[in-house]
């Protein structure tokens, strides 16, 4: 392999990018605009949630509860009788309607531990989710503190201490962020270099190599270095400027190791887009390949679950996809400021999966250029 052969033809392949629009627009899109807005829909606690109440106490008990609710976790809670909770429940007006019983403080201080009912809207998924905790949370704690005068300050026979490692904020934006810009690395991996494939069988610019003093391992080595440092420049940029700097994300550990193992990641999935493209024969046959192979690595991966409720079948089987070591090396090394002596399994298993996937690739390479021949 003649390395400035390479530098040629990496050169072409960045010119033939600079000259697609679209492609360009994803690239910024993705490491910019995608990553902010993804961080910010997912919101880490409840805001504004609309709730009704039934208060058929109407005692000071109930009225503490009632005053609990407030902003920004909640909107002024509205007062409805029992017949009006189910149609404003049908109509989506209110995600929760809390129902408290008549006699509900007298009960409370007699000890017969009363219940309260809540009614939640759980086609509002995430405010259903998290809101119905906070419900909890609000109605134990007025009921507890209510009842000090009473009974007294009750001791636990445990104080828990809790200690939050990592995220002490337990800042959900922070999480998301990391992860939004992880799959994106490896989907504009994939997307580039199986687009730079296609560009050419649809130009037929592929002919011309076949004629030029250049071998199947120079073209795809170019097409891989090249996509692959613009995925890896893009990468460092939008950390340093989106994540860290417009979002505010702390990033414990080296942003260097991060990187190198970020670049491992890209010659594995570099080369498992440029097996992609080579085997789709258009740009929209790619296109349903790519959501054959990259949704069950992004799902499967750890980004968006963990890997411990998994399946044990599952988790064995996605030991070959390059995005699970590479999710527990960005965590590692972003979240935890874990160093080279903890991550080096991850850049181990990623050397090889690459250089597996990159002979894998170099063959159906070689064959799909001899039949242009």
């Amino acid at each position: 392999m003649r390395p400035w052969h390479v530098f040629l033809l990496a050169v072409k392949e960045l010119w033939s990018l600079a000259r697609d629009p679209v492609l360009l627009g994803l690239i910024v899109f993705a490491f910019t605009i995608s990553i902010h807005a993804a961080t910010r829909a997912l919101p880490e606690t409840l805001n504004r949630a609309s709730i009704a109440i039934v208060d058929e106490d109407i005692s000071p008990l109930s009225g503490r509860i009632v005053a609990a609710f407030r902003p920004p976790y909640f909107a002024t809670p509205r007062f409805v009788t029992i017949d009006e909770m189910d149609s404003r429940l049908d109509a989506g007006l209110d995600t929760f309607a809390l129902d408290i019983p008549p006699d509900f403080q007298r009960d409370v201080l007699a000890g017969r531990m009363p219940a309260v009912q809540l009614n939640v809207d759980a086609t509002r998924t995430s405010q259903a989710f998290n809101g119905s905790g906070y419900v909890r949370e609000i109605v134990a704690r007025e009921v507890a503190e209510f009842l000090v005068p009473y009974w007294g300050k009750a001791v636990a026979p445990v104080d828990l201490a809790m200690r939050v490692r990592f995220n002490p904020e337990l800042n959900r934006s922070w999480f998301g962020a990391i992860m939004e810009l992880i799959d994106h690395v490896t989907m504009l991996a994939i997307i580039l270099t199986g687009a730079a494939v296609i560009r050419e069988r649809e130009r037929g610019t592929i002919e011309h190599l076949l004629v030029m003093p250049v071998t199947p391992l120079e073209v795809m080595t170019a097409k891989i270095a090249s996509m692959g440092l613009v995925v890896l420049v893009t990468t460092a940029m939008s950390l340093v400027i989106v994540v860290q700097g417009l979002l505010n994300v702390q990033v414990s550990g080296s942003r260097g190791l991060f990187l190198a193992g970020t670049a491992l990641h890209l010659f594995a999935t570099t080369s498992l887009g440029m097996f992609l493209g080579m085997v789709s024969r258009s740009m929209p046959q790619f296109g349903l390949a790519m959501i054959l192979f990259l949704h069950p690595l992004q799902m499967l991966s750890g980004s968006m679950t963990p890997r411990e409720s998994m399946p044990e079948w599952i988790r064995t089987i996605m030991l070959v996809a390059p995005n699970t070591h590479y999710v527990a090396l960005a965590q590692g090394v972003l979240f935890r400021g874990a160093g080279l002596a903890t991550v080096w399994p991850q850049f181990l298993a990623l050397g090889a999966i690459g250089g597996i996937l990159f002979g894998i690739t170099l063959a159906r390479f070689r064959k799909t250029m001899g039949t242009f021949g």
